[in-house]
């Protein structure tokens, strides 16, 4: 009998903060939000960032990068590159040094509606999507299959929905669609119409290029208010690692750049495979592959807004298998970061990727593991953070909404630890030990900061055992299905104005359904 008034009043006190969590704080008072500070997390010393850095100019100096198209070579000679007769482009020291010198700061992504704007500088974190996943990942039936534009028109509807996902790098691609210029403009117009957030794709042909822009002028509402706030950016495999460019992209990077484009300098060497197995020497290379890249952007174009994309992936030597989730992994990029940091350039690597192919314990920890580091390293842009499996073959929209919640939990560890007087909280401890209470449960300071200072998971379980058995034994992965059900059931607020999709449909071949 005394034991139902304490669980009633307990119950009733865990009600009301319920209440109060699910009200929409003041960005100001958000435990965590885009853009925190992070870099508190060095794995290299400093003179082991800068032997790296000395590695990379020396292999620009001596080895260079092979398979220039001739507009790079004309370019890079421009600039001050030289050509050798075994037709590999060499940076001098002096010219890659300038570079970085002039090269911009800060870059900021913009989104379509102006309401989550990234600003790429310092140490300041963002999460979101990436990559090119083949497949979708069931998880009612375990088993996977072709991802379709509808697909991606549906994970952009979703992050369109989830705080803790900031951009929309494309995750998947439209293997429905089997013409490539039209699975590159229904990549734009699946995403774009999906989310509001900044937007990633890539093109897989210099020529795609100037319709997609076409397309996108559309949806801006004309070039010159696309010029003003580009909301896409390109995604650019310029290299083939190791040292070699990638001469078709590098024909659709000097287009994007022209076309007012942010493009993404990405080097994605497979440590033991394309770029040496060694950690210290997968970043060196990489670093030395985007260095290049940031030489080639600001030859077309000083100044243009370019992100230091060093993508080094694990591999695990016993079997050849890509190993996304590895520590290597997050060890590799993490020291991505802290070369972006020394070079104070706007910098993306990979993280929070799994290898394992549902969404389980194991994609938990590895997705944890990489996710938490890139973000204490102060990584910019933290791509492929939610929803990505199999090594980055498949994708899964169950994943997707669980890794938001992972992700707020990464985001509170970037924040760190406030140490001040209202912190330190020796007031606190004498009201409540000299003549108080005895504990801090429901003071006007311990309430006062629950939802400022805690971040609390959407469908994370902190219930007791019975409690759990009388709410019905809930499963993880159902809550994330019926949270994923609740989403599509609804239309995004990004869609387009039903006159602007008839014009779009018009002169471009959709495949998502009206």
């Amino acid at each position: 009998m005394n034991d139902q008034p304490r669980n009633s009043s307990r119950s009733g006190g865990r009600a009301a903060r319920r209440a109060a969590r699910a009200s929409a704080l003041p960005d100001h008072l958000r435990p965590i939000r885009p853009g925190m500070e992070g870099g508190r997390y060095k794995p290299l010393t400093q003179p082991q960032v800068e032997r790296i850095h000395e590695a990379a100019l020396q292999a620009l100096e001596t080895i260079g990068l092979a398979d220039a198209p001739q507009s790079g070579i004309d370019y890079l000679v421009g600039a001050g590159c030289t050509l050798g007769d075994d037709g590999r482009i060499r940076f001098p020291r002096a010219l890659v040094e300038d570079t970085i010198a002039k090269a911009n700061r800060s870059v900021t992504l913009f989104s379509r509606d102006g309401q989550t704007d990234l600003e790429l500088s310092g140490a300041k974190v963002h999460y979101g999507t990436a990559g090119a996943a083949v497949s979708m990942v069931e998880v009612n039936g375990r088993e996977y299959r072709d991802s379709t534009v509808q697909d991606l028109h549906d994970a952009a509807r979703i992050c369109q929905q989830l705080d803790n996902i900031h951009f929309v790098q494309r995750p998947m691609v439209c293997r429905d669609i089997s013409d490539n210029l039209e699975m590159d403009l229904n990549t734009i117009y699946a995403c774009s119409s999906g989310t509001y957030k900044h937007i990633g794709t890539s093109f897989t042909d210099p020529s795609y290029v100037a319709p997609a822009m076409e397309l996108i002028h559309m949806i801006a509402g004309g070039e010159d208010k696309w010029r003003e706030r580009p909301f896409i950016s390109n995604s650019n495999c310029f290299v083939v690692p190791p040292m070699k460019f990638a001469t078709e992209s590098c024909q659709v990077m000097e287009e994007c750049i022209k076309a007012g484009m942010p493009v993404l300098l990405l080097s994605a060497g497979m440590a033991g495979a394309t770029a040496p197995s060694t950690i210290a020497g997968a970043i060196a290379q990489a670093t030395a592959e985007c260095l290049a890249g940031l030489v080639y952007v600001n030859a077309v174009k000083p100044g243009a807004p370019a992100i230091f994309g060093t993508w080094p992936f694990g591999l695990d030597l016993r079997t050849g298998a890509m190993s996304v989730g590895s520590g290597e992994q997050a060890l590799l990029s993490a020291g991505c970061a802290q070369m972006h940091k020394f070079y104070d350039l706007p910098g993306g690597a990979a993280a929070g990727a799994s290898d394992s192919k549902l969404p389980d314990m194991q994609a938990g920890w590895e997705q944890m593991c990489s996710n938490v580091m890139a973000g204490l390293s102060g990584l910019n842009m933290v791509y492929e953070s939610a929803g990505m499996h199999s090594s980055l073959l498949g994708f899964c929209f169950e994943s997707l909404i669980l890794g938001d919640d992972l992700i707020g939990q990464a985001m509170r560890c970037v924040r760190g630890i406030e140490v001040s007087d209202e912190t330190l909280a020796l007031d606190q401890m004498a009201e409540v030990c000299l003549g108080g209470p005895g504990h801090y449960l429901g003071t006007d300071a311990t309430l006062g900061r629950m939802q400022a200072d805690y971040v609390y998971p959407a469908h994370g379980d902190r219930t007791s055992p019975k409690e759990w058995v009388e709410l019905g034994k809930p499963d993880l992965i159902e809550k994330a299905t019926a949270r994923k059900l609740e989403i599509l059931s609804t239309s995004s607020p990004a869609q387009f104005d039903p006159a602007l999709d008839a014009q779009i449909r018009s002169k471009f071949n959709i495949h998502l359904p009206r």
